[in-house]
């Protein structure tokens, strides 16, 4: 686990999710009916090359792209490929540079042209829950605290939180301790101090919170068939409050 101690290092976190907040931002652009998930993995790589930063997930063990692009049932690590996007999709993006020492990751989740009032309730409540668990990311809190806040906001909507994969410290490596479940309960787990560096990722699925993962040996779909979301920032725990790095200014 990194404790970011020196100004200079919490600088160069900054600048590598920034990045990853760039990236995202120019794929929300570009994501529309008719559009290749490759074309959108090719821009990816594209604009953090552009920037000096080095794509994380591609080669990550074994992983051969550099954008994860998760449509509807899909939960998480869907494959870009010659799939064309259609008005009524939901796609989430995930993405990861190295840069300066650093690794930066972030995801959304975003509707293709017209979808259903209930899949724009599904990707409010997944992004509120992330906001509500990045509140509880303070200074003398649990980790216990952070997941109790994402489960519980999904849970009073009526959703389920996925279990097979959770959020997780990040900086030097882009998967650091500790692991951050988006379920649990207050005051267990870790104390939270200043410096710590990490990814809360919720993954919302409509139904029930079961996964399996299909033949690839990377996507992951809800195996109830039910639409799943994603948001996730990187974060440092301050003594001033969590701050998000992966947000544009």
């Amino acid at each position: 686990m990194v404790i970011l101690r020196l100004p200079e290092e919490i600088e160069r976190a900054r600048k590598s999710n920034r990045i990853v907040a760039e990236v995202l931002n120019r794929l929300r652009d570009k994501v529309k009916p008719g559009v290749r998930t490759k074309e959108l993995d090719r821009l990816a790589v594209e604009v953090a090359e552009k920037r000096g930063a080095q794509p994380a997930f591609k080669g990550y063990n074994g992983y051969p792209y550099a954008l994860c692009v998760s449509i509807n049932e899909v939960v998480v690590h869907g494959m870009p490929s010659e799939r064309i996007l259609e008005e009524g999709d939901i796609i989430g993006l995930d993405f990861g540079v190295y840069y300066q020492g650093f690794f930066g990751d972030a995801a959304i989740t975003l509707p293709l042209g017209k979808v259903t009032d209930k899949a724009l309730r599904l990707m409010r409540v997944t992004e509120e829950s992330l906001y509500a668990g990045i509140t509880q990311a303070r200074v003398g809190n649990r980790l216990g605290d952070i997941s109790a806040a994402v489960q519980d906001t999904v849970e009073a909507a009526g959703y389920s939180v996925v279990r097979d994969f959770v959020g997780h410290g990040i900086g030097k490596n882009l998967h650091e301790e500790p692991q951050i479940p988006n379920f649990g309960k207050k005051g267990r787990g870790i104390e939270l101090k200043s410096g710590m560096l990490l990814a809360i990722e919720p993954m919302v699925n409509e139904g029930d919170y079961k996964v399996q993962i299909l033949p690839d040996g990377w996507t992951a779909v809800t195996k109830d068939g039910s639409l799943s979301s994603h948001f996730e920032h990187s974060i440092a725990i301050t003594d001033n409050g969590p701050e998000i790095l992966s947000k544009l200014n």
